[in-house]
């Protein structure tokens, strides 16, 4: 696994950075935040990294920060996000407003970024909830991180019992700030739940 790049920066593309180390110049597809960063040529540069290999291709992606590319490994690991995606929403949403949009539960900030709809929106909030705790956020009530675990855990119970990841998020937020252990809100939950809808099939 390559994780750090230390070199010289020999020109960019796009979003494609070429970047000298010892004698080889290795490529690298970076985030916007990395993008806006970048010195002039043919001067000294870091980027944290993320090696993807394929059975077509191999690509190496580059980020300005060691939590750029930790919440990149977080979104590759969410069925139905790539690489390619995971790229796309780094550079098209702060973390600030990613973590505002995961605790508000907002579809629609996600929805906007190119490549994602509302079901992966969905899916994104349920996962990225209780990741992104230690992140601060304007205009947004926190929750402690103990309590956002448990929150995101009795979410993903929900969505594993075959409730769909939005009415799992909406039905969970009911007990936020009640003093309930995970179990104790998944039962309270499929109590709601019962009495207005039925699990996907």
């Amino acid at each position: 696994m390559i994780g750090r790049i230390e070199g010289l920066l020999v020109e960019v593309t796009d979003n494609v950075a070429l970047i000298a180390v010892g004698g080889v110049a290795y490529e690298l597809e970076i985030t916007q935040t990395a993008l806006a960063r970048l010195p002039a040529r043919e001067q000294p540069v870091v980027f944290y990294t993320h090696f993807v290999v394929r059975e077509d291709a191999q690509q190496l992606y580059g980020f300005a920060s060691r939590g750029e590319r930790d919440l990149f490994r977080a979104l590759i690991r969410i069925s139905g996000v790539g690489p390619k995606l995971a790229l796309s929403l780094i550079s098209s949403v702060t973390l600030a407003d990613l973590a505002a949009a995961v605790q508000t539960r907002d579809v629609a900030r996600l929805t906007r970024v190119p490549g994602i709809g509302r079901k992966t929106a969905e899916r994104l909030l349920v996962e990225l909830s209780g990741k992104l705790d230690g992140v601060p956020v304007a205009g947004a009530v926190a929750v402690p991180a103990g309590r956002a675990a448990v929150l995101a855990e009795a979410e993903r119970a929900l969505v594993a019992l075959g409730y769909r990841p939005a009415e799992a998020a909406r039905t969970v937020e009911t007990y936020r700030d009640a003093a309930l252990s995970t179990e104790d809100i998944v039962r309270a939950a499929l109590r709601q739940l019962a009495r207005t809808t039925e699990p996907a099939p």
